[in-house]
């Protein structure tokens, strides 16, 4: 089971050196980045992270106002890891109960350290793999395994098998969105793939390629950031050929 986190940055830099960082720990999936506390909050509240990096600098009382106002709307409040420069917030951090605090430069020891903790204190349950789809008295069990990807079809939802059949539910794609499992990636207004049969992503004409009859789906620029992460989970799991 993965962790989601988001990352709330003002600096380019820091916040790609952390992505690098993180790209060692195949079960933490980024769901967002922000670069202020109002985009941040909407990210928050709309993906529900696990965890969240939090870059104190001079945005830092912001930062700190906006976990205050987050207790208003989720009953489940985000794991919060302070990043700085120097300790100068780390007793506000403190008061508001953050994880941990690092210090910049990161330090892998630290990061490894601080992650490995916080799997040991909050250990995921095992995601179900069973989807139930239900229509009056008539129940279907799906196995999410087998399903390649979901195409929206007006208010109605097709389900695309892996043995080539095609289930479908009398609910809109937006429902079934945040209700998969975190290998399933929307891509497009009218499409959600699994992402375990993407083969081939081709950013120029942005195409995704499933393995099975190399079907090709078109993804959109409102989703590049969904493309983005797919592409760096599947990459933690890939022999690169690049220079």
């Amino acid at each position: 089971m993965e962790y989601t986190y988001t990352i709330l940055d003002s600096d380019a830099q820091s916040n790609l050196q952390l992505q690098h960082y993180m790209e060692e720990y195949s079960e933490f999936y980024c769901s967002g980045v922000a670069t202020n506390s109002v985009d941040g909050l909407n990210g928050i509240l709309k993906k529900s992270p696990d965890v969240v990096f939090i870059h104190l600098n001079e945005k830092a009382h912001e930062y700190f106002h906006m976990i205050m106002e987050m207790h208003q709307y989720l009953k489940e409040i985000p794991i919060f890891i302070g990043i700085s420069k120097s300790k100068q917030f780390a007793f506000e951090a403190l008061k508001c109960h953050f994880f941990d605090y690092w210090l910049l430069p990161y330090n892998e020891f630290d990061i490894r350290k601080t992650l490995l903790r916080l799997k040991l204190k909050t250990p995921k349950d095992q995601e179900p793999k069973t989807l139930l789809l239900q229509s009056y008295k008539d129940y279907r069990y799906i196995n999410t395994k087998e399903i390649m990807y979901l195409q929206a079809d007006n208010n109605a939802t097709d389900f695309f098998m892996k043995d080539g059949s095609t289930i479908s539910a009398f609910k809109t794609l937006k429902t079934f969105e945040n209700n998969l499992p975190a290998n399933f990636v929307r891509v497009h207004q009218s499409y959600i793939i699994n992402i375990d049969f993407v083969s081939r992503i081709n950013y120029g004409k942005g195409l995704c390629t499933l393995k099975h009859d190399k079907l090709q789906l078109p993804f959109s620029k409102s989703y590049k950031n969904n493309i983005d992460n797919l592409k760096k989970v599947l990459a933690k799991n890939t022999i690169s050929t690049l220079n």
